[in-house]
């Protein structure tokens, strides 16, 4: 079993090495029976200006870590896009995103996997609300998280708790047929409505996607530590969750 890890990269010079070396710290993850994964990194440079680029193009040197660069930033989605196109070409069976940030704690990836990995899901959506440690931040960003996502459920007519958690997971076959337009951070409701309708073909039929949740920790940064996502994001989030679930049958 092959597990790519993508990570989109923009100016994180200071923390992208300690992403690297938890990741080297935390086994790759196991299936049910004990039996060991194998684990591919993807790095997806989005015109970095600090340094970053120099650490990536080390990292390239080491075995299965897979690098793409670009000249121009494009956003978070552009880089998923590409980060996915180069992890279905290595042949991954599995595909879990990983912010450069540290706002996500790698050691939460066999958990956030398990409901794969054990055959029970097509795709794993992580919860920063649900019974998992977080840093306390900006009652707002709060409020307007919960409204993003209550409108995405009302749209979708599925029963998530937090859309915009950066933790996601995909089988090879959900990848797939997961076609991407968002630049951005619009990209994160675009990807759980085009989720809520997917079908997977099943015998002579189709089948919707099995979606599960898994509750991860969350040490957000605060913008004098280098947040990036603000209020604007939140107005394009609503956009994005009226044009992929009602716009665009």
């Amino acid at each position: 079993m092959r597990i790519g890890v993508v990570i989109p990269v923009f100016n994180e010079q200071l923390l992208l090495p300690r992403l690297i070396e938890r990741l080297d710290a935390t086994p790759p993850p196991r299936l049910p029976d004990g039996g060991a994964c194998q684990r591919l990194i993807f790095l997806i440079d989005d015109a970095s200006t600090d340094g970053t680029r120099d650490i990536i193009e080390h990292l390239a040197r080491r075995d299965h870590v897979f690098v793409s660069l670009t000249d121009r930033n494009r956003g978070k989605g552009s880089a998923l896009q590409r980060g996915f196109a180069m992890a279905l070409e290595e042949g991954v069976d599995v595909t879990i995103v990983q912010d450069a940030d540290l706002e996500y704690d790698p050691s939460d990836h066999q958990a956030a996997l398990d409901p794969i990995l054990s055959g029970k899901a097509d795709a794993v959506i992580g919860t920063r609300f649900l019974g998992q440690s977080h840093r306390v931040l900006y009652f707002w960003h709060a409020i307007g998280n919960r409204l993003i996502t209550l409108v995405s459920n009302m749209c979708s007519n599925l029963n998530l708790s937090d859309i915009e958690c950066g933790t996601k997971c995909y089988t090879r076959d959900v990848l797939q047929r997961l076609t991407l337009s968002e630049p951005r951070f619009g990209v994160e409701p675009e990807m759980v409505a085009k989720l809520a309708r997917m079908r997977l073909p099943e015998g002579e039929t189709t089948r919707a996607v099995r979606i599960f949740e898994v509750p991860i920790s969350y040490a957000g940064r605060t913008y004098a530590e280098g947040k990036k996502i603000g209020w604007r994001d939140g107005f394009s989030a609503l956009r994005c969750i009226l044009r992929y679930n009602l716009l665009s049958r």
